[in-house]
């Protein structure tokens, strides 16, 4: 039998309240894992590995003590303990969410096995994420803090997480779940959804940005389109997809393969 390997992220903003530091959306992420559980129940095919944004947990920290940009200082270095310990207490929360669904899953934290240089992931054991796989569990990773050789310390994204894993087991699909219901043609007025972007079309948009007809990707949804294209051209056959799982069943829709937002691909 052939097996899809589907990475899937679930924003910080779907599962925790980003104007409430340190709280979890505990129904939405009850009603998330068993959407995950279903889909799992009826494609015996499928196979994921889960990511997790830290939300209102790892970004308060993150933000207190700049951790992102390095860590030098002992008073860096308790920001950096600080900012994995909310990371973990997130994970917790999701873990939870997934066993109390039935989802046979276990946390793969990438403190404990990254490394980074200039945040570009440069060593990790994923043996053990391969043995998960091998009997059907679900792998579970999340934005962490990773030593890093020439910043001494950062923060790595789900993101840049699947970034890695994605050369170590390469996935048809990537889907990342948010609020925000794809890439908008006109952030903020949110009137016009992009339902698909080439990575030839974004090629010429951006070189026009400015023009009418380009697209208003800004801030943190511009980051994110740009890596995804980018892991795109290193992976001929992926496809990405942004949608947002915020009313019940998209996640389920998406993963059994319907374009609910905005689809990326080459």
């Amino acid at each position: 039998m052939t097996h899809e390997l589907i990475f899937l992220k679930l924003g910080g903003s779907l599962i925790t309240d980003k104007d409430k530091p340190y709280t979890p959306r505990v129904d939405k992420l009850a009603d998330l894992a068993l959407e995950i559980k279903t889909v799992l129940d009826s494609t015996p095919n499928l196979l994921l590995i889960l990511g997790h944004g830290s939300g209102s947990f790892g970004h308060t920290a993150a933000k207190k003590y700049g951790t992102r940009d390095g860590v030098k200082t002992s008073e860096q270095w308790h920001g950096f303990a600080e900012v994995r310990f909310q990371a973990a207490e997130l994970n917790r929360y999701v873990m939870e969410a997934l066993l109390n669904a039935g989802v046979l899953a276990m946390p793969f934290s990438p403190s404990a096995s990254m490394v980074s240089n200039n945040r570009k992931v440069t060593s990790h054991n994923t043996l053990a994420i391969r043995r998960a796989l091998d009997v059907h569990m679900l792998p579970v990773v999340h934005g962490d803090v990773a030593f890093d050789e020439t910043l001494g310390g950062t923060i790595l994204s789900t993101e840049d997480v699947f970034g890695f894993l994605a050369e170590q087991f390469p996935p048809t699909r990537i889907l990342l779940a948010g609020i925000e219901a794809g890439v908008w043609e006109d952030f903020p007025a949110r009137t016009k959804l992009v339902k698909q972007i080439q990575l030839s079309d974004y090629e010429k948009m951006r070189a026009g940005i400015g023009g009418s007809a380009s697209t208003d990707v800004t801030g943190g949804m511009k980051a994110k389109v740009e890596e995804m294209l980018a892991l795109i051209q290193k992976n001929k056959n992926l496809t990405v997809q942004i949608f947002s799982a915020e009313e019940s069943g998209y996640l389920s829709r998406a993963l059994q393969g319907e374009n609910v937002g905005t689809l990326l691909l080459e």
